[in-house]
């Protein structure tokens, strides 16, 4: 198992930018893959010093395009496909503080790290009906300050992040990470399957 993950790793290593975007991509849209374009992002910048920025850039900018295709499906919906999605109480929660805090959610939600319900929030923004311009900007400018930070850490840990990495306790964390990751994907792949289903398609079955 841990060879078939430290395969996939190299893959997207071996991407560059370009897996940081598609792993952005993933990450702020429909899948479940927490941490994953922070992690690698660290190890490209650990290993690439002078790509730095267009990592950062790469990072961000897929988040900001996962977060477009995710609000291009929820906006849509609107309150009532909310509601298929969480329960009322989480709902009216997130419906009192978009109102009241919008920006600042959205700001808080880009920059915290899992479990933070960063999918959730950009949910509740869309279908709450946020200026979807203002909407990829916020999150845009939050994410790039996020990934500078976790790049900068890179930096400045890099001899100790490359120890890590090469460790037998990494590869075993990376397994039970992949495998939540897939279990998570699924559940969340299938929810919003079941969220696309039009009440008119499920009384034809019927």
């Amino acid at each position: 198992m841990h060879v078939l993950i430290h395969q996939v790793f190299r893959i997207f290593l071996h991407l560059g930018a370009s897996g940081l975007v598609l792993l952005g991509i993933l990450d702020s849209s429909f899948l479940f893959l927490p941490i994953g374009n922070d992690l690698l992002l660290i190890a490209l910048i650990a290993h690439h010093h002078g790509n730095f920025f267009i990592c950062v850039l790469a990072a961000s900018v897929g988040s900001a395009i996962g977060v477009l295709l995710l609000d291009l499906v929820t906006r849509k919906g609107g309150e009532e496909g909310l509601k298929k999605l969480m329960s009322q109480p989480r709902l009216s929660y997130l419906k009192k503080k978009m109102k009241q805090h919008a920006a600042i959610g959205l700001v808080t939600a880009s920059l915290a790290p899992p479990p933070f319900p960063f999918t959730a929030i950009i949910a509740a923004a869309s279908a709450l009906q946020y200026p979807r311009i203002r909407l990829i900007l916020v999150v845009l400018a939050a994410r790039a300050a996020r990934f500078t930070l976790v790049g900068y850490a890179a930096l400045r840990l890099h001899r100790q992040i490359l120890q890590i990495a090469n460790s037998t306790g990494f590869l075993w964390l990376m397994e039970a990470f992949s495998a939540l990751c897939v279990i998570g994907s699924i559940i969340s792949v299938v929810r919003w399957i079941r969220r696309s289903r039009s009440p008119s398609a499920r009384r034809a079955k019927v």
